[in-house]
């Protein structure tokens, strides 16, 4: 503290001549309380004005800014002077009042131009206001009268970053030329490269820094980043391997080569250097299950990497019993379709971490999205005992059983997701649909207006809509619905092929009909449903030959479906082939008993 006051004393020594030569100016601006000045003598007013002033040094020195600044204030009262300005605006820049310091520092700059440090403070008042074209104003000001001054140039240059990153890589490249080649300003240097996009650069900076210090790993670290970013794996990894030659057991290093190859997509070479991470004492439980776990991710889009996802794991479970391992070798067990080992371990997760639900819901909803809904129902069967009231395990159980097609055990647990949370659209859109398909409609309606109210132009819940009030012959709502899904999005393939269809089978709107499911087939040429819609469209035009082939497409594509034989069978009889006719009813007849409609056709031998 003593020091602060010692270096406060001295700037008074240097402010003491400005205060005592100013004094008797007719220029300087005083305060408008100036009555107690007034009435005593010149030299009293010099002794007030320097006892305020040196109080107020001291209390800044003590970062009693507040005491200082009405100290400062004080001092006006009987002499106004640039030195006691600047000192009252230093102290409410420091308190955060920034108006009051930025009119304090002008009436500095009026009284004396000449003073660097007063520009120096009014670029500090305006940049906390973010009013930079005046900061660099001032700056530019100021750097009239110090050219070469550095701390101008690094505050010009930081104030260039913000909005011309160019002129400010121009402004560095002067600094260095003041200073010579500097760790720091090579550094910005690169970054501001790097972020107008000129990698290559970017990359140049570095490399000066290296020649600055050849031997400095954090440089060769830099670079192994920077070619990282810039997609320059190659040279990455040589760096890496530059450095590994030096320091093999350097894990960093490691980690950014292995990451290096794994964006190269060469996740074979990358489980090396993680083998040798993983191996290591130093590195903590949770980054060896991280790495392992990023294997398995992958594996999902390529089962080669399987086997590597194993062996970094079982590796791990050797030093460990930790749960999380074992839910992951549990997963890849079922995958194997080694049953009894997948059960002892998520046996193991479900006795030792029950309380974990984030980590069934990251397994199930992996599982889920890569489309291995066997494995995660069963995943998720086990989370819901430990977890009945949580809406993400309910909800990606009972999508799981949906893509099962057991819509029956899908409707209890996407019911409850619902329940457990009424706004979140996808649950109310998956369990209306749901819903839908067990021929709940006026339920499916009821919550797909719901969600709708959330998301009034989702075009697949439209979509949905449409469907269902179709199926219970509400055409006029259907007709309504589907045209307000075609008004958001005119291409959608689903509403297309769907509204074609409901028209179709009435038998109205047939060329417009035909439109429409053009474009369902030119965005999916081989979707089975689309192509039996516009077979059936062209029977209703009457054109059997078209029908016909469009028909005999779709079965090959989707297989034989109770439908499509139907719609062929009619095709058929249309076209005179009577015997091929019944042998497409009966084939569907076989598929769906039930299906009275085409018994009879069967039994009359005509439509």
């Amino acid at each position: 503290m003593k020091r602060l006051i010692i270096t406060n004393l001295l700037m008074l020594s240097i402010l003491l001549p400005i205060i005592i030569a100013c004094g008797g100016s007719d220029t300087v601006i005083r305060p408008k309380n100036t009555s107690v000045a007034l009435s005593i003598s010149e030299n009293q007013r010099k002794k007030k004005a320097l006892d305020h002033f040196v109080n107020g040094t001291v209390f800044e020195a003590q970062n009693n800014y507040n005491a200082a600044v009405s100290e400062f204030e004080k001092a006006l009262q009987y002499d106004t002077t640039a030195g006691i300005y600047y000192s009252l605006s230093k102290n409410y820049f420091l308190t955060n009042k920034l108006i009051q310091s930025l009119n304090s520092i002008k009436k500095a700059v009026e009284l004396d131009s000449t003073k660097i440090e007063y520009y120096d403070l009014m670029v500090d008042v305006y940049s906390a206001a973010r009013n930079h074209d005046s900061a660099l104003t001032v700056l530019e000001k100021a750097m009239v009268l110090e050219p070469n001054n550095v701390n101008l140039y690094y505050k010009l240059a930081r104030l260039y970053e913000i909005s011309k990153p160019l002129e400010a890589i121009s402004v560095y490249e002067k600094l260095i030329e003041l200073v010579g080649p500097d760790w720091n300003l090579l550094v910005r240097i690169a970054e501001l490269y790097e972020k107008t996009g000129n990698t290559d650069l970017a990359l140049d900076a570095i490399n000066r820094l290296l020649e600055i210090d050849p031997s400095n790993n954090q440089i060769k670290i830099l670079l192994i980043d920077l070619n990282q970013r810039a997609g320059k794996y190659d040279e990455a990894i040589q760096i890496t391997n530059d450095l590994l030659e030096i320091t093999p057991h350097d894990i960093l290093v490691r980690e950014k080569k292995a990451l290096a190859l794994i964006a190269k997509e060469d996740w074979g070479a990358a489980s090396k250097e993680f083998n040798f991470i993983i191996e290591e004492d130093s590195v903590n439980l949770d980054a060896k299950i991280n790495i392992a776990a990023s294997y398995y991710e992958k594996s999902m889009s390529d089962s080669s990497l399987l086997p590597i996802a194993k062996n970094l794991f079982e590796r791990i479970d050797k030093d460990t019993l930790n749960w999380q391992v074992k839910m992951y070798l549990g997963a890849i067990a079922f995958s194997e379709g080694k049953d009894s080992l997948a059960i002892e371990n998520f046996k193991f997760v479900t006795e030792n971490a029950n309380w974990n639900v984030q980590a069934w819901i990251r397994l199930g909803g992996l599982l889920y999205d890569n489309r291995k809904y066997d494995e995660a129902s069963k995943i998720m069967y086990e989370a819901v005992e430990s977890f009945p009231q949580d809406f993400a395990v309910n909800f990606i159980l009972g999508l799981s059983l949906t893509q099962l097609n057991n819509q029956e055990q899908g409707e209890v647990y996407l019911k409850k997701a619902v329940d457990l949370n009424p706004s979140d659209l996808n649950a109310l859109s998956a369990y209306s649909y749901t819903l839908s398909q067990l021929k709940k409609n006026e339920e499916a309606i009821i919550f797909i207006k719901r969600a709708l109210q959330i998301d009034p132009n989702d075009v697949n819940l439209i979509g949905t809509l449409g469907l269902i009030y179709n199926s219970i012959q509400m055409y006029a709502e259907s007709d309504s619905t589907y045209e307000r899904g075609l008004e958001l999005d005119p291409q959608n393939a689903l509403i297309n092929n769907n509204y074609s269809y409901a028209l179709a089978v009435r038998g109205e709107q047939l060329e417009r009909a035909l439109e429409m499911v053009k474009i369902s087939i030119a965005a999916d040429s081989l979707n089975s449903s689309y192509l039996d819609t516009i077979g059936w469209v062209y029977f209703k035009i009457e054109e059997y030959g078209l029908a016909k082939k469009y028909l005999e497409k779709a079965i090959e594509v989707g297989g034989e479906s109770v439908v499509m034989l139907d719609h062929l069978g009619d095709i058929e009889f249309k076209l005179g082939n009577i015997v091929r006719a019944k042998e497409l009813w009966k084939k569907a007849v076989e598929l769906e008993p039930s299906r009275t409609e085409i018994q009879i056709k069967i039994e009359k031998g005509e439509l």
